[in-house]
Formats: C-alpha cells, sequence, structure tokens
C-alpha cells in the first residue's frame, strides 16, 4: 500500500472515532417523567418552586445543595446537586440542568441559570420618557 492510502485511512478512522465520541456524549432535552425511564442523561428546563426551600448549608456539607423544581409540563420534582449553591440562584428565571433521575430524585451533575436581565421593562420606559421629555425643551 502506498503511503498516501494508509495516511487517508487513519484520517477516516480518527474522524469515525470523533463522529461516534460525539454522538455518545450529546444527551436530549426531557423533562421528569421521562427522566424516570430513562437511564441515560437529560437535560431538564424549568423553574424553581420558589415556594418551598431551598437546602444549602456550606457549614455541615458545602457539596450538598437541593431544591424542588417545575419542569415544562408542571411536574415538580427534587433536585439534588453536588456541588456549591450557585450566585443568585434564587433570582433565575429558568433553569436547565443535566442529569439523571436516582430514585425520586432528580441527581443533576450541571446547573446553568438564565437570570434575569437586569434592565426591567419599567426601567426601559421611564428611561424613554425622559430621554423624550429632554428632547422636547
Amino acid at each position: 500500500m502506498k503511503k498516501s492510502s494508509i495516511i487517508g485511512i487513519i484520517i477516516i478512522a480518527i474522524a469515525i472515532g470523533v463522529i461516534i465520541s460525539t454522538y455518545a456524549d450529546s444527551s436530549t432535552y426531557g423533562n421528569f417523567t421521562e427522566a424516570q425511564v430513562s437511564e441515560a442523561e437529560l437535560h431538564v428546563v424549568g423553574q424553581l418552586n420558589k415556594q418551598k426551600k431551598v437546602i444549602y448549608d456550606p457549614q455541615q456539607d458545602a457539596n450538598y445543595f437541593a431544591f424542588y423544581m417545575h419542569d415544562k409540563q408542571g411536574k415538580e420534582c427534587k433536585v439534588v446537586f453536588n456541588g456549591s449553591k450557585p450566585q443568585d440562584f434564587e433570582r433565575s428565571e429558568e433553569i436547565v440542568l443535566t442529569g439523571k433521575m436516582v430514585g425520586g430524585e432528580f441527581h443533576a451533575s450541571k446547573i446553568l441559570m438564565k437570570c434575569p436581565s437586569k434592565y426591567t421593562k419599567d426601567e426601559v420606559e421611564v428611561q424613554e420618557v425622559h430621554t423624550t421629555a429632554s428632547v422636547n425643551r
């Protein structure tokens, strides 16, 4: 065989390996009901249940954080994260969890938060009114 043929086969094998590893690492979006029947990791999108207590005591265990969340279908589930509580967690508008169900709890390996904009609609309207008023002078 020629060197170019051997190099071509090696490049194709590496490309196939990269594609397979990327496909194996990718996870899909779902909800808590789907997570109960799935053995694979899922992304679950939802909102923090602010009516229930957020459990985090760094004095006792800095790597235990638990809270309750509603998924997009409205199902509530306890979420356990083995890590510290993210900053401004209670202010988040939407939470994306990566993990899987263990018993009746969702064990998250990653937490992503969509935080509220620092500019609210009222502040934008006030700013526009102020700008318009100063132009009319």
